[in-house]
């Protein structure tokens, strides 16, 4: 079970910088929201099921 929480741990912090880095580039580009609406919401989508992931993980550990 640990082995889980950590690597939850690791692709939330992993999901974390992708979005940091991709987000700005997206917005920056010439299609611009319209065409990469859908890769962003897959992200974020991710990214809080990665939280609620963790969250779940971490209450059955402690």
């Amino acid at each position: 079970m640990t082995i889980a929480f950590l690597l939850a741990v690791f692709a939330l912090i992993a999901t974390s910088l992708i979005l940091l880095i991709s987000v700005p580039i997206v917005f920056a580009s010439l299609e611009g929201w319209s065409g990469n609406k859908n890769v962003l919401f897959s992200g974020t989508s991710l990214w809080i099921g990665l939280v609620f992931l963790v969250g779940i993980l971490n209450s059955t550990i402690c």
